[in-house]
């Protein structure tokens, strides 16, 4: 599902029009993004939560050269999904 496709559904779900659901959909991207950078966490109880984690430092192989590079440390987004998500995906 792309980001038109996601916005086609929510409107469709929640009986908002396509523009009203895409300024939703912007508007949780924007913030979750915003929060992150300021290293915080957004936790939505029974979806997930979205946060950052710190990469350090490493060295690693170039595949086509077999030349080691240096990557540097990095923070990095995460999202570790809730209980009541993974219950949903799982269930037969």
């Amino acid at each position: 599902m792309n980001k038109t496709e996601l916005i086609d559904a929510i409107a469709k779900e929640s009986g908002l029009s396509k523009k009203d659901a895409g300024k939703s959909v912007e508007a949780l991207v924007t913030v979750v993004s915003k929060e992150l950078k300021k290293k915080g966490k957004v936790q939505l109880v029974g979806f997930g939560t979205f946060e950052t984690s710190k990469r350090a430092a490493r060295t690693g192989k170039n595949p086509q050269t077999g030349e080691e590079i240096k990557i540097p440390a990095a923070v990095v987004p995460k999202f570790k999904p809730g209980k009541a998500l993974k219950d949903i995906v799982n269930k037969k």
